[in-house]
């Protein structure tokens, strides 16, 4: 298949080819992971390095108190990684009930975070270089400060002016009582020293040394139900992967707690449909796409859990071909139709993807949910936890009813591409309910239309929401516009800078010549480096 890399679309950047990448939401991480190579690391070093980074000079996003989920290739195997947190072992239905609601900000909507215990993981089976040594970067930046960037610096602000009175928020995030502005120097000291502890006990201080022990005494502090037992027994989960086919490729995703399944189900749907016969921007082929996600995001709200908990609906249920069928011939080919699919909230996350040239590919997640998550800051330790309690329901009936020890729902997902079980393409797209939209989205671009990941990542974007509603870029021509409200969309449209609203991009696809081709969202702060 022959990539197509004249542009269609404005755009302020070309795809990056080389031997060896790093994509990221933010140019300082990035140099992290390609600092982790030049010593001698792998793909894997250079994923975890700047994760680490982004914890620090992108904190509207992740966090040390992040969850986290990753897809690797290690050369030869396709493996699966499952570091979401559970529920704290006190939280029952009842405590809830007695609240009346699952808070969306602040301690009682904190399940223990999984993001750190990922990196262990991570770097113990796949890793080449010492655990300690991927701490560098970050610790220096956090001791000696770092110039915040444009994109990260006005999420800052938005989430400061909602989130101040959290406890210790404000002492972590707004230093000498003002925020952080672009290009402003931002250090924290703290955050230095609870990286060094992170690092040299390689995560042990953080589930049950003197970290857990400081989490657990701010929460005793605020009556909140986390405990340092609940720490303790975090364990990441070997998860596998799940896969559906459209045509010559596989796209790959982390099973359920997450929604990534919802991904898979919009594109066996779209199998069934003529979508292979239009061109890419043609109005019909958006329609199409828009109504099968529709109907896969209904499915993922409905039955999406703890797979410990998903008994009657199983995601093998989910993924048989004769159910896309039958779910494909409730598309009408010229009208839009509610198959009354929800409107999750907008969440705040970082995606990264790394690759090398021992062939090593990585898709790694790591989310604080909403922007800062719930706000809760933990004194003298740069920690911010994020807030992924509110993704259980309390609805009894549901799979994902909340409970105790068990994990909810979560929005963040990474994906992958597989052709005749041979690498293809690592990729994400950040940012709430978007992220299989958008993954539906990257795949058939580059994959179907053979668009370069530059050019899939700079095409205006679309959004279902709720009902017929769907929000479009801006930018989208306004005859693609037009046609849909004609077929009955409810179109509203957003500017292309609203980072979280269309997600964030980062796509690294292999070419046969064992080069890679790079795109970084160009909507964000995002950022490509080879070597």
């Amino acid at each position: 298949m022959e990539i197509q890399n004249h542009h269609h679309y404005p755009s302020r950047r070309s795809a990056v080819i080389a031997r060896n990448l790093v994509a990221a939401s933010q140019p300082l991480a990035v140099q992290a992971g390609l600092k982790m190579l030049s010593q001698g690391g792998n793909a894997v070093d250079a994923a975890i390095a700047t994760a680490i980074t982004l914890t620090l000079v992108e904190p509207t996003g992740c966090g040390l108190g992040s969850d986290a989920f990753a897809i690797i290739w290690d050369g030869k195997h396709l493996h699966g990684l499952n570091s979401s947190g559970r529920a704290p072992a006190s939280w029952s239905y009842e405590r809830f009930k007695k609240i009346g609601f699952i808070p969306f900000r602040g301690w009682e909507s904190v399940t223990v975070p999984g993001a750190v215990g990922g990196w262990v993981e991570l770097s113990s089976k796949f890793g080449k270089l010492p655990f300690e040594n991927l701490f560098e970067v970050a610790i220096k930046y956090a001791n000696d400060g770092f110039p915040v960037s444009p994109l990260i610096a006005q999420l800052w602000a938005k989430g400061a002016a909602e989130l101040k009175d959290q406890p210790g928020f404000t002492q972590n995030f707004i230093p000498q009582g003002k925020v952080p502005e672009a290009g402003t120097m931002y250090s924290n000291p703290d955050m230095a020293k609870t990286l060094e502890r992170i690092a040299e006990t390689k995560g042990r201080a953080f589930y049950e040394g003197d970290l857990a022990e400081r989490i657990e005494e701010f929460a005793i502090q605020h009556d909140a139900g986390l405990r340092l037992s609940d720490m303790a027994n975090f364990k990441p989960d070997w998860c596998g992967t799940l896969s559906n086919n459209f045509d010559h490729f596989d796209l790959h995703e982390i099973p359920p707690n997450g929604q990534g399944i919802a991904a898979l189900i919009a594109l066996g749907i779209l199998k069934q449909t003529p979508v292979r016969d239009l061109a890419v921007d043609d109005p019909q082929a958006l329609h199409f796409q828009i109504e099968a996600m529709k109907l896969a995001l209904r499915d993922a709200e409905s039955y999406v859990a703890d797979p410990d908990y998903m008994t009657s609906v199983t995601p093998h249920h989910l993924l048989e071909s004769h159910y896309h069928l039958e779910r494909s011939k409730l598309i009408n080919p010229n009208k839009a139709t509610d198959f009354k699919a929800g409107a999750p909230k907008v969440g705040g996350t970082v995606y990264l993807s790394t690759a090398d040239e021992s062939g090593i590919m990585v898709s790694f997640i790591q989310s604080n949910y909403a922007g800062f998550g719930s706000g809760v800051c933990v004194p003298g330790t740069g920690i911010h936890l994020q807030n992924r309690g509110a993704g259980f329901s309390m609805e009894k009936s549901s799979p994902n009813v909340i409970g105790p020890s068990k994990r909810p729902f979560h929005t963040i997902i990474p994906a992958f591409l597989m052709q005749d079980n041979e690498p293809l393409m690592s990729f994400g797209v950040m940012g709430g309910p978007m992220q299989a939209q958008g993954h539906l989205q990257m795949s058939l671009r580059t994959q179907l239309w053979a668009q370069d990941p530059q050019m899939a990542i700079d095409a205006p974007r679309w959004r279902v929401t709720k009902g017929l509603e769907v929000a479009c870029e801006a930018t989208m021509n306004h005859k693609i516009v037009d046609k849909l409200k004609d077929m009955g969309h409810q179109v509203t449209l957003e500017a292309p800078d609203n980072a979280f609203g269309f997600g964030g991009a980062q796509l690294i696809l292999k070419r046969g010549n064992g080069a890679y081709i790079g795109g970084s969202e160009s909507r964000k702060d995002g950022y490509v480096g080879g070597l």
